[in-house]
């Protein structure tokens, strides 16, 4: 069976292949219903060892310790079907396998691989994209998704998220021109591509275009139905903006009311989701450097970052978990906290543009609470 890309994949069930279809849609969309396609797609055909291997990659994505098991599982499961799958479907299953055990390298080298091969598999795409963009190598970014567009049919289905990639991609190398063109022409294709509003509102933040941000986010407000956590980051954007026109009193109300509301159906599902996470901590930061009062905001958050201690699988994460400790006098576990997040920072392959940004006086405070020992220049 073919999907809508022309790629091959290995179920013999019309219903778990349109199932699959969703399922990456819905994903590549950031839409909240993608893992309930997924379990119709493995309820039609429960051998459909690339469903399963997707299953796995959701898992990968939370980005916290408890999703290794699971997505190891998932991996021996598709690892056992692998053999009836395509060679495209078993590279799959091999990243996942890698990621698994923590080698990022090999992941993304297999991920370019499948690429290689089949520029249109947009599933390897986008998470090559993620990943690259968590590691802070944005020109990999580039590279990746400038690879595939002169060989993506413009009228395949997904051409709005490739461009939605070569944005964000291009953004965070800071050619702004290029990444605005590609984001503007993806909210064409379709307004409900929030990775490519949500490029283009970085585009906007970096110019210092803080009424254009407003208003571009109010606009496309409407197509944010059915978004998985990525909504909570565009009203942290809203805020930011808000934030650069010092209102702070609409800032604290987007806070309790968008992106950290702590009763709100996403947050009860997921309450320490990583990018909620650096939302609610980079937030409540920013505003105590303007002597903004917070009340007790930082409490939740130093409690749940208790509970993670220890947990690096988001290294970009620990330091907002770090800011949340120090900001309760909660040091007693910043040791066990910051260990992992000196090895990932040792680790990592920053762009000069991400080494730039580790000299922000904010950057800074992260490496002083953890007591990490890593120099950092001044300013």
């Amino acid at each position: 069976m073919k999907d809508l890309h022309g790629l091959t994949i290995s179920t013999s069930s019309a219903e778990a292949g349109a199932a699959m279809e969703r399922a990456l849609s819905s994903f590549l969309k950031f839409r909240l219903d993608a893992r309930e396609h997924l379990s119709r797609c493995l309820a039609a055909d429960p051998e459909f060892g690339l469903a399963h291997c997707l299953k796995g990659y959701f898992a990968m994505l939370l980005y916290k310790q408890a999703g290794v098991a699971p997505a190891a599982q998932s991996a021996r499961t598709a690892r056992a079907l692998a053999a009836k799958a395509t060679a495209r479907e078993q590279s799959h299953v091999e990243a996942l396998e890698a990621w698994v055990e923590g080698a990022l390298d090999r992941t993304l080298a297999i991920w370019e691989t499948i690429l290689a091969d089949h520029p249109t598999d947009a599933l390897a795409l986008r998470l090559a994209h993620l990943k690259y963009f968590w590691l802070g190598r944005p020109r990999d970014m580039v590279a990746s998704v400038e690879r595939v567009v002169p060989r993506w049919g413009r009228d395949l289905p997904g051409w709005g998220g490739v461009l939605s990639c070569r944005c964000f991609a291009h953004e965070e190398c800071g050619d702004y021109a290029t990444a605005e063109a590609a984001g503007r022409a993806a909210v064409e294709l379709d307004p409900a591509d929030l990775w490519a509003t949500h490029a283009v509102a970085h585009i906007m933040e970096m110019q210092d275009r803080h009424d254009e941000g407003i208003a571009w986010l109010g606009e496309l407000e409407p197509h944010w139905a059915g978004a998985n956590n990525l909504l909570h980051h565009l009203w942290w954007h809203r805020a930011l903006f808000h934030l650069e026109r010092l209102e702070f009193d609409v800032v604290l109300d987007l806070y309790d009311r968008r992106f950290r509301d702590l009763n709100s159906p996403l947050a009860q599902m997921q309450p320490d989701f990583h990018i909620d996470v650096q939302n609610a901590a980079s937030m409540l930061f920013r505003l105590e450097r303007h002597d903004v009062g917070v009340g007790d905001r930082w409490i939740e958050l130093a409690d749940k970052a208790e509970k993670r201690i220890g947990d690096c699988r988001s290294p970009f994460t620990l330091p907002h978990w770090l800011m949340a400790l120090a900001a309760t006098g909660r040091y007693e576990g910043r040791s066990t906290c910051s260990t992992p997040c000196a090895r990932s920072a040792t680790a990592a392959k920053p762009s000069p543009r991400s080494s730039a940004r580790s000299r922000s006086p904010s950057a800074r405070r992260c490496w002083r609470i953890g007591a990490v020992n890593i120099p950092v220049p001044s300013t």
